[in-house]
């Protein structure tokens, strides 16, 4: 079977899906799959680059890099030529928030990962935040700041902020991960610093009450059938992870399993479990907890496709869950070949 494997992408995380891409590769069971790397630059363009038959033919991250300059345009009627299952790794908008998910449903091909909805729904933190709440999950108090109201009355904006919210803040773009654009914040004029930042990067912003607490993960996996990992956490000297910390400066420690009490674990794999399902998840999603010194606890958001570079939590949690690397990634290709069968009997005979 042939691998399509997507990576680069339009989005600030463009680098991280890189390395996430060079990971999985060398992890794909080659004995069952060829695999052709397709680079999505910047500016939305598709080049291919040579079929992968072994590891040993695994290009560098610096090779993956300049596929745009060594490959060929990629032709999307190449999907329909042979059984093949789409790979998306990509991270953030325009890979991550159903854009290309809705892309490959058209085609009608399988690919591994979330849908639209658990795709679009995941990435946007407002919105899961909404979905969270509804299904009885613990959130942190939030506002959310649409542009037109931040652009005409940018004051009464940051008003209703410190009415509703105590310092710290925590101000994010609404459609954006791996902490890019987030900045931690302790007074109205780093308030407004924050929130002109990150609109550089998305359209809607949003500010979330901050408190001291620790940060853990869960990894969850499947599609009707929902399994979650063991609790991880995130060992930090200080209260902000940010994108430097973690992908360039590795200020961070994984700590796995962490370090809670049985009953703290158990609920919060249920939450896991109960936020995944309630954004009508498949494939794969990491969700990412607060827990307080007496253990209270509060969902922070929903990964859909979370990093596979070699200091992510993901891959780490489900080894120590006792599922080896290349193990999960060939059991997320036979959850988007099921869920694929699934849809094509359903949906199949309307579509055509």
């Amino acid at each position: 079977m042939h691998i399509y494997l997507l990576y680069g992408g339009k989005s600030a995380e463009h680098d991280v899906s890189i390395i996430s891409a060079y990971h999985i590769l060398q992890e794909i069971y080659y004995n069952y799959y060829e695999v052709t790397p397709v680079y999505i630059t910047m500016a939305g363009q598709w080049f291919q680059g040579s079929a992968i038959h072994e590891k040993e033919q695994v290009p560098s991250i610096g090779e993956l890099r300049k596929v745009a300059e060594t490959g060929t345009p990629f032709d999307l009627n190449s999907l329909h030529e042979e059984e093949c299952v789409v790979f998306p790794v990509l991270h953030g908008p325009n890979g991550e928030d159903g854009t290309i998910q809705g892309l490959l449903e058209m085609l009608a091909v399988p690919y591994v990962g979330a849908g639209v909805l658990p795709s679009a729904a995941g990435m946007d933190k407002i919105m899961s935040k909404i979905l969270f709440k509804e299904a009885g999950i613990p959130i942190l108090p939030f506002v959310a700041i649409h542009p037109a109201y931040w652009e005409t009355s940018p004051q009464d904006v940051m008003d209703k902020v410190e009415k509703e919210l105590a310092y710290p803040y925590y101000v994010k773009p609404a459609n954006l991960g791996s902490s890019v654009g987030i900045s931690e914040v302790h007074s109205r004029e780093e308030l407004e610093e924050a929130i002109e930042l990150a609109f550089e990067y998305d359209h809607r912003v949003l500010v979330e009450q901050g408190i001291y607490a620790r940060e853990v993960e869960v990894a969850v996996l499947g599609n009707e059938d929902v399994n979650t990992s063991v609790v991880g956490e995130l060992v930090k000297e200080t209260q902000f992870y940010d994108y430097e910390s973690k992908y360039v400066n590795n200020e961070v420690t994984l700590q796995i399993p962490a370090d809670l009490s049985a009953q703290a674990s158990t609920k919060i794999r249920e939450y896991a479990a109960k936020a995944f399902m309630a954004i009508d998840g498949n494939g794969l999603s990491r969700a990412d907890f607060f827990v307080t010194n007496e253990e209270e606890i509060f969902i922070n958001e929903l990964n859909t496709f979370p990093g596979f570079t070699p200091i992510s939590m993901y891959p780490k949690l489900w080894e120590a869950t006792g599922l080896a690397y290349g193990d999960l990634i060939e059991e997320l290709i036979q959850l988007a070949l099921k869920r694929f069968k699934m849809r094509q009997a359903r949906y199949g005979k309307a579509r055509n």
